[in-house]
């Protein structure tokens, strides 16, 4: 079976030395892997949650498309394509939202933190949250979904959004009886190179500390000349570890040239020249994709054609799976009515997660949150009468975020039970298990 990895590309922006050694060329080497169906998508849907500037989200979809080509990417050997460009991607999200449970939303992520944001304000919790961002969870699994890719290269901050691909994708094979999809995995890159911007922090355009990626070669010397450093003298010792330019040297050179890079540092070379050979390596590197990319900028419809065609090659196989989850849903022709017999509703399953009520030794009512298997997840707390109980399990329910604190669950810093067992696995059983019971809602 061919492994088919899916990354989608946000377009927000011209990219930086940052973008570039962290996620485009570690990207651009796996696809020349012969083994894997490579499958590199412009989010640019994904950008309308988080601009309505239409000239900016048009010209970033240009330049990072030919940042990718200009890298090396070859749209002969991989699927290259503009999400826009396949009417599928929003039909799926529909029908993906048709079995997503409000609560599993609710506990995503982004909108946690803009809500917890709008509370620290003295806002109203959704003051100012768009559907875009309450919906990009699902948006993101209808990219993965539409494919059924295997694995999907993302950072520890998107874990989360494959999870809930993985829970609609079950959700839904559940309802409607059919293994139409596969459920994805996240794969991360632990080695996944972070680069200093030219103030020490973490190059980011929100540090405004990036070094562009494009640009003249005078435009790039100007930026490294501008990277912070300390007071050390020529002929003084410098320590390369502490030291952002000798990092950013050390993403673009061999490993001969930065033990070269070391030695001079442990000699006590002058910034200056520090910087003058960190220039010189890597406007070797940029200097050919720098011309690459000049001329792809300045034939657009060079590069609509590549995206264009890399959807509709597409698009036949996108087609045919939306047409087994039309059929799936009941979306079909009404002539078939007549002479097919009634589809029997999938069959249940035998058992969903539980919760089973019992009273304490003391006489106090008690709850007791079981696996669909039977295995314990979660004791309550125990509770003097029948509401207070049925109060606590409507409440464990609703709860958007768990934390652990040795045996005991906290929610937004209050103990709400019990768990027989300490760790993230724990806290990940607990919570798939509490998204499972409210999906079922929907049956």
């Amino acid at each position: 079976m061919t492994l088919r990895v899916l990354t989608g590309i946000k377009p927000t922006g011209t990219p930086h030395l940052g973008n570039y050694v962290g996620a485009i060329r570690p990207a651009i080497a796996a696809s020349r892997d012969a083994g894997i169906d490579s499958y590199y998508f412009l989010a640019d849907y994904h950008a309308l949650s988080g601009s309505a500037d239409a000239e900016r989200v048009h010209r970033s979809t240009l330049e990072v498309a030919a940042t990718w080509l200009a890298a090396g990417l070859d749209p002969k050997r991989v699927h290259f394509y503009r999400q826009s460009d396949i009417p599928e991607v929003t039909e799926l999200t529909w029908l993906l939202s048709c079995v997503t449970a409000k609560g599993l939303l609710n506990r995503a992520h982004a909108y946690k933190a803009a809500v917890d944001a709008n509370v620290a304000a003295g806002h109203d919790p959704d003051h100012a949250v768009g559907m875009g961002l309450y919906l990009y969870p699902v948006l993101m699994a209808a990219d993965i979904l539409l494919f059924n890719a295997h694995r999907v290269p993302v950072g520890r901050d998107q874990i989360q959004h494959i999870e809930i691909a993985r829970d609609l994708a079950q959700r839904f094979n559940h309802l409607h009886g059919g293994e139409y999809f596969t459920l994805p995995e996240a794969a991360i890159d632990e080695q996944t190179a972070v680069l200093p911007g030219t103030d020490g922090r973490k190059m980011s355009k929100s540090y405004d500390n990036v070094i562009p990626l494009w640009g003249s070669s005078k435009a790039l010397r100007d930026a490294i000349f501008g990277v912070v450093t300390n007071s050390q003298v020529p002929g003084e010792p410098k320590d390369p570890e502490q030291s952002s330019l000798f990092l950013i040297y050390q993403a673009f050179a061999s490993v001969e040239e930065s033990q070269a890079m070391r030695r001079a540092y442990a000699e006590g070379i002058a910034w200056g020249e520090a910087k003058r050979i960190v220039h010189a390596r890597l406007d070797a590197e940029l200097a050919p994709m720098r011309e690459r990319y000049n001329a792809l900028v300045a034939r657009p419809q060079d590069i609509e054609d590549t995206l264009r065609a890399g959807a509709e090659r597409l698009r036949p196989q996108a087609r045919e799976l939306l047409a087994s989850l039309r059929e799936a849903v009941g979306l079909r022709s009404l002539a078939t009515l007549a002479r097919a017999p009634a589809r029997k509703k999938p069959a249940k399953k035998d058992r969903l997660p539980r919760f089973v009520q019992f009273k304490d030794a003391d006489g106090r009512l008690n709850f007791k949150f079981l696996a669909a298997d039977g295995d314990l997840l979660l004791t309550g707390l125990g509770y003097p009468d029948a509401r207070a109980s049925a109060g606590a399990m409507a409440a464990l329910r609703a709860a958007t975020a768990f934390a652990g604190d040795g045996g005991v669950l906290l929610h937004e810093g209050q103990a709400i039970g019990t768990l027989p067992e300490t760790g993230e696995p724990a806290l990940d059983r607990l919570t798939a298990a509490l998204n499972e019971l409210n999906a079922a809602e929907f049956e």
